[in-house]
């Protein structure tokens, strides 16, 4: 009878993880989804200008720009897209 009782407990907790699972991968995608939404100005907005000001254009070179969205992007963890995002908002 106990081993019933403990195979039942291991299906129970074995469901239990792949709910968990799922739900937090559809969470994960539901995310990116709304990030991919987002434009660059917002997304300037919600992640770097707590440190920085909006600066113009012409502060740098388009060349130069991605250089500074390739070092920002391992310092606020951003992702490609986010980062591809912000620079083409800072470019123009």
């Amino acid at each position: 009878m106990k081993i019933i009782n403990n195979k039942k407990v291991t299906i129970l907790g074995i469901l239990i993880l792949m709910i968990g699972s799922m739900i937090v991968i559809l969470n994960s995608c539901t995310a990116s989804q709304k990030i991919s939404a987002k434009s660059g100005a917002q997304l300037w907005g919600e992640n770097c200008q707590r440190c920085h000001n909006t600066p113009s254009p012409s502060t740098f070179s388009p060349e130069k720009w991605e250089t500074v969205g390739m070092h920002m992007q391992s310092r606020a963890l951003l992702t490609d897209t986010e980062k591809n995002k912000i620079v083409e908002f800072l470019k123009q």
